[in-house]
């Protein structure tokens, strides 16, 4: 008889977590940093600095706030918002012990949801059904599990995991409520374990498991062999959904090139139709999962920052979006989700700017954290603090301090 699938995946958990993994969780640290100081004053931000006086919780609620969070291509989910405030929660444990948790964090979460189908994804909002086990393994980590307990906490997660799309019908929060319910409801699950609770570790392929429950053709966990699944993650340069990233990455190499012109025919993969084809958005998240909205801003001249999808940009652009037409190509979608692929007027990018075949580095993601952090409302050495802090700091009580002062 085969070990249960937990049992495996936590032999991959329990191995030392290297150097260059420490540094690539660094640079995801400052990326989800610039997500938090970019989302500060909005409605979720505020509702997030009324929930809790635990910085790392408040900060759950901003994380994912202005689409701009880290995503994984073939799990179609966000580590970021999810496992970094789960891996900061414990205020003893060091800059190192935290970065190491997030890199258990990634790897749980990444390698069980690509195991997860387009069923799944058709329904759940994969950042929450498989948050819960991200969270877990981040905080148990944190605690010093041994395989067996990583395994019983990730059970109870996964036995209670959720979070349905429907609410991407309404203008409401609860997609960052998902994020805040992962982190607690993951955290919890390893916390009881480190108390002497037991868990399923059958929970996912078992007769009444997540596969059975959720998919149709579950498939298997994702590894990167010796390494660790974080070296895989993208990082998002545009204040948009992911899957309308592709259309700005076209449009604004045509834009470079002098060939931007009206009318501008867009051919992606059902997916980004499925999420973003809003010809006539209404609201700010609207105008984020609007292919549309998002070739008009490039087409207007914008970089694809969060004030171009403000509603006085959506009032803007109107004429522009009127002139964008969008529509699948089986052949794109063939390529999806291993490549996020869009042809803009004839231009097609097989790849998007983030992806690990056409990487950003440190240059690009400390410039994202200061764009952000300005927009937030923070001072350019409030910005330099967090860089220094995330990417070269070994000061865990200062990194809390700054979401302390970001958050409240």
């Amino acid at each position: 008889m085969s070990d249960p699938l937990l049992a495996i995946l936590v032999r991959t958990l329990a191995r030392p977590v290297g150097k260059s993994e420490r540094q690539r969780a660094r640079l995801h640290l400052l990326d989800w940093l610039a997500c938090v100081a970019g989302a500060r004053d909005t409605e979720a931000g505020h509702l997030g600095s009324a929930i809790s006086s635990q910085p790392w919780e408040r900060a759950t609620y901003l994380g994912n706030v202005l689409e701009m969070d880290d995503v994984h291509r073939t799990a179609l989910l966000h580590p970021g918002p999810v496992v970094w405030p789960a891996a900061m929660s414990m205020a003893s444990a060091s800059i190192e012990q935290r970065l190491d948790a997030a890199a258990r964090g990634y790897e749980a979460m990444i390698a069980i949801g690509a195991a997860f189908d387009a069923h799944h994804y058709a329904h759940w909002h994969p950042t929450a059904t498989m948050g819960v086990f991200g969270a877990c393994a981040a905080f148990g980590s944190l605690i010093g599990f041994a395989p067996i307990e990583y395994a019983n906490a990730l059970g109870n997660a996964g036995s209670v995991a959720g979070g349905l799309w429907h609410m991407r019908h309404d203008d409401v929060l609860t997609k960052q409520w998902h994020i805040y319910h992962a982190v607690r409801t993951g955290r919890d699950a390893a916390l009881h374990v480190h108390y002497g609770a037991t868990g399923p570790q059958g929970v996912l392929e078992g007769p009444q498991g997540l596969f059975a429950a959720m998919t149709e053709t579950p498939g298997d966990l994702a590894s990167n062999g010796d390494g660790w699944l974080i070296d895989q993650v993208s990082f998002k340069p545009w204040a948009a959904c992911r899957h309308a990233h592709p259309a700005i990455d076209a449009a604004m190499e045509l834009r470079q090139a002098g060939k931007l012109e009206a009318p501008f025919a867009v051919e992606t993969y059902a997916d980004a139709l499925a999420f973003c084809d809003r010809p006539d958005p209404k609201t700010e998240l609207d105008a984020k999962f609007s292919l549309q909205h998002a070739v008009a801003v490039v087409a207007d001249g914008r970089s694809a920052e969060p004030q171009d999808f403000t509603e006085d940009a959506i009032s803007a652009l109107a004429g522009l979006r009127a002139q964008v037409t969008v529509a699948e190509d089986p052949g794109i979608t063939a390529r999806y989700p291993a490549h996020f692929g869009a042809r803009v007027n004839g231009l097609e990018l097989v790849d998007t700017l983030g992806d690990p075949e056409r990487p950003v580095g440190e240059k690009e993601i400390v410039a994202k954290l200061h764009s952000l952090a300005k927009w937030g409302g923070l001072t350019e050495a409030q910005a330099e603090r967090a860089v220094s802090l995330a990417l070269h700091g070994d000061d865990a009580a200062a990194l809390d301090s700054l979401l302390e002062e970001w958050t409240r």
